[in-house]
C-alpha cells in the first residue's frame, strides 16, 4: 500500500492533465445539469414560489410536503404515481420478455445476418419516444390511422383502436416502451453473457448439460449483474417517463398517459392556464418520489459489485 501512495504521488503531471482534461467534460455537465439544479430547487420547497418569474415568494416550511397528501392535489398526484407504477412493473417485464430471449439468441447462433438483425432490434431505442408516441396516435387514430383502416380490413378488429382511450393506453404504454427498449436490454444481457468463459460452457456441454441446464445453472447465475444494471435503468427511465406519455396524449386529455413527470411539468412549468400546482410543490413531490428511488438505486449498483466481484 505505501508503495502504492509513493506512485500515486510520483505521478508524471503531464499524466495528470490528461486525467483532468478527460474527466473535466464530464464532471462539467454533471454540476451544471444535475448539482446545480438540485442546489437550486432544494430551497425552493420551503416556499410558496409559483414559477420562476414569482416575486411575490414567502417561506412556508414544510407545508408543501402537507399539501401534496391533502386535496386537491392529492387526487392527481396519488394516481399518477399509481400509473406510473404500473408503467414500471410492466416495463420491467418487458427487459425478461424481450431482452432475454433476444440476448440468448444473439449469443448462441451464428450467421452472417446477425449483426443486421442486431441494428434492426436496437434501431427503435435511437428513435425519440414522443415521436414514437405521435407515430402510434396517427397509426391508431379511429378515423384516419392506416393500421386501424388495414386491421379493419382484414376483419381482425370490428372497431378501430382508439389511442387515446384510457384502458387501451394503459397496456399500449409499457408494450411500446418495451418494444423501444429491447435492444437496449438486449445489449446489457449480450455483454453479460459474452463474459461467461467459453470454456466453462464447453465443459458443460461435454458433460451432457442440455440448454436449460445451462440456462439456469450457468447462464443466469452469471448474468445476475447484468439483470441488475436492467433494473436501476428501467427504474430510474419508467418514473422518469415524459416524452412516450406525451406522444400518447398526456398533455391532451388521456389520463392514462398523465404520468408523474408529466403532472410535474402541469404542476411547474405549464403556465397558468394549465399549471395545477405550484412549482415549490412539483419540485416538493419530485424530491419526495425519486429521492427514494436514488436510494435503492444506489443499493443495486452496490449489490451489482458484489457479484461482479
Amino acid at each position: 500500500m505505501k508503495a502504492q501512495g509513493r506512485i500515486a504521488r510520483h505521478r508524471d503531471p503531464k499524466d495528470l492533465i490528461i486525467d483532468a482534461a478527460l474527466f473535466s467534460p464530464q464532471f462539467i455537465l454533471y454540476f451544471l445539469f444535475t448539482l446545480l439544479p438540485f442546489a437550486v430547487a432544494v430551497p425552493i420547497i420551503f416556499t410558496s414560489r409559483t414559477d420562476f418569474l414569482d416575486t411575490a415568494v414567502r417561506f412556508v416550511g414544510f407545508d408543501n410536503f402537507q399539501a401534496i397528501f391533502r386535496e386537491p392535489l392529492v387526487r392527481d398526484y396519488l394516481p399518477a404515481v399509481q400509473r406510473t407504477a404500473f408503467y414500471t412493473f410492466f416495463n420491467y417485464l418487458s427487459v425478461y420478455v424481450f431482452g432475454l430471449p433476444l440476448a440468448l439468441i444473439m449469443y448462441e447462433y451464428s450467421s452472417r445476418f446477425k449483426n443486421g438483425f442486431f441494428t434492426v432490434i436496437y434501431l427503435p431505442y435511437i428513435i425519440a419516444p414522443f415521436g414514437i408516441g405521435m407515430m402510434m396516435s396517427m397509426l391508431l387514430s379511429s378515423d384516419t390511422g392506416s393500421l386501424n383502416l388495414l386491421l379493419l380490413k382484414l376483419h381482425i378488429i370490428s372497431k378501430p383502436i382508439e389511442i387515446m382511450d384510457e384502458s387501451v393506453a394503459r397496456w399500449a404504454l409499457p408494450l411500446v416502451a418495451g418494444w423501444k427498449n429491447a435492444g437496449f436490454n438486449m445489449a446489457i444481457i449480450l455483454s453479460g453473457l459474452l463474459s461467461i468463459p467459453r470454456e466453462t460452457v464447453e465443459a458443460s456441454i461435454v458433460d451432457g448439460a442440455n440448454y436449460m441446464q445451462r440456462l439456469v445453472h450457468i447462464y443466469i447465475p452469471q448474468i445476475i449483474p447484468s439483470f441488475i444494471i436492467a433494473t436501476v435503468m428501467c427504474l430510474l427511465g419508467s418514473f422518469g417517463a415524459f416524452d412516450l406519455p406525451v406522444g400518447f396524449g398526456g398533455m391532451r386529455g388521456n389520463n392514462a398517459a398523465m404520468f408523474l413527470a408529466v403532472l410535474l411539468y402541469k404542476m411547474g412549468f405549464a403556465g397558468s392556464a394549465m399549471q395545477s400546482g405550484t412549482l415549490a410543490q412539483a419540485i416538493t413531490i419530485s424530491i419526495a418520489t425519486y429521492l427514494p428511488l436514488i436510494l435503492v438505486a444506489i443499493g443495486l449498483n452496490r449489490l451489482q459489485k458484489r457479484f461482479s466481484e
